[in-house]
């Protein structure tokens, strides 16, 4: 790329709804500033979305659509769903003529579906970056607009024009990789180890009522709880913060979180198995059955076959999940072999080979 030397490199970029889609988004705009510090950077989302709060807060402004996915049942939202989409077209559409972007990325979430068709539409180059093993519906209705497709799985030329898909990896915070335990802040003031329940930003209703159930098991190892409700289950779960047990509905420093963790309980949401292969800690993913193509399931399975983590389905956590816990608290050998498994599937240089590719297909000026 050559740029006119009064030509400041600007961007937008989109993605929203959860942490899934909105820290990837914030991860390559990081980079893309720390490459070019001067870059004018905008992101758009879906407005009372939670991309409103988290990206101001990652020091980049945000203006928001109208917009919203369509849920399963019949509502007032699905019905409306036609026309916040014509309108989330015609803002967009004023967005980038009014931006003037060089690049517009999508990371997914619905909010990306009308920004990045709009930027197509005005002639700008677009980059998608598709996090799961089975995209999203935004995605797979941009693809054919796209210049590139970032993706995290193989196999997803039944879903993507071949010849646009790059295997990257999915964005990862870098202050993640530059973080250690060795100067990360303690978050409990015993030495017992520590468990971190991770349900996802919203919250994950099957995991809250089993990390609820098991607090006496937990108690009865020794073991300090770091566990995140989600915004969604707050008011319910805040009751039980005390020595101990820290309980929270967004953790703001990720960083010291993984660090201070012996054992983790997650989701498997992409984003979150791509930090946890680069974090290297013991893993037990609890999948949520309640995705598109049961993708978190197929997610975990891919380091469940690696040796690299343990998977429970939320179906057998009522009869399986005690000794499955209890066995690899008290088994050091598999606590080792599991982290060094996981170490192994992190791609930590995801970030920097999305924005190779995003800085490839810049305009020339």
């Amino acid at each position: 790329m050559t740029k006119g030397q009064n030509h400041k490199l600007k961007v937008i970029v989109s993605g929203g709804g959860t942490g899934g889609h909105i820290f990837p988004a914030i991860a390559i705009a990081d980079e893309i500033r720390r490459r070019n510090p001067d870059a004018d950077i905008l992101f758009v989302g879906a407005r009372d979305k939670m991309e409103m709060q988290k990206v101001p807060q990652a020091g980049y402004p945000i203006k928001g659509l109208w917009i919203a996915g369509i849920q399963r049942k019949l509502t007032v939202d699905n019905l409306l769903f036609p026309i916040k989409l014509l309108k989330s077209l015609i803002d967009s559409y004023r967005i980038v003529k009014s931006f003037k972007p060089d690049v517009c990325i999508g990371t997914g979430g619905f909010a990306s579906g009308p920004l990045l068709r709009a930027a197509a539409f005005a002639g700008i180059p677009t980059v998608l970056q598709e996090q799961n093993s089975y995209p999203g519906i935004t995605n797979k209705w941009l693809a054919k607009y796209a210049a590139v497709i970032c993706v995290a799985y193989d196999k997803l030329e039944r879903f993507f024009p071949k010849d646009k898909i790059r295997l990257t990896g999915n964005p990862i915070r870098q202050s993640l990789a530059a973080a250690s335990e060795n100067t990360s802040p303690k978050i409990f003031d015993n030495n017992q180890p520590t468990l971190l329940v991770l349900g996802g930003s919203l919250g994950a209703y099957a995991v809250n009522k089993l990390v609820e159930k098991q607090l006496p098991l937990f108690k009865s190892l020794g073991i300090n709880v770091y566990w995140q409700c989600g915004k969604n289950y707050e008011s319910t779960y805040t009751k039980y913060n005390s020595d101990g047990i820290i309980v929270s509905a967004f953790i703001e420093s990720m960083e010291t979180a993984y660090n201070n963790a012996d054992i983790i309980i997650s989701r498997a949401g992409a984003s979150s198995v791509s930090e946890l292969c680069l974090v290297g800690k013991p893993v037990i993913f609890i999948p949520s059955p309640n995705v598109a193509e049961d993708h978190q399931t197929k997610n975990a399975q891919s380091l469940v076959g690696k040796n690299a983590a343990l998977m429970l389905r939320e179906s057998e956590l009522e009869t399986a999940f005690e000794s499955t816990f209890s066995n690899l608290f008290r088994d050091n050998d598999l606590q080792k072999q599991l982290s060094e498994n996981i170490k192994q599937l992190a791609k930590p240089r995801a970030t920097q080979d999305i924005v190779d590719l995003i800085f490839e297909i810049l305009p020339k000026r």
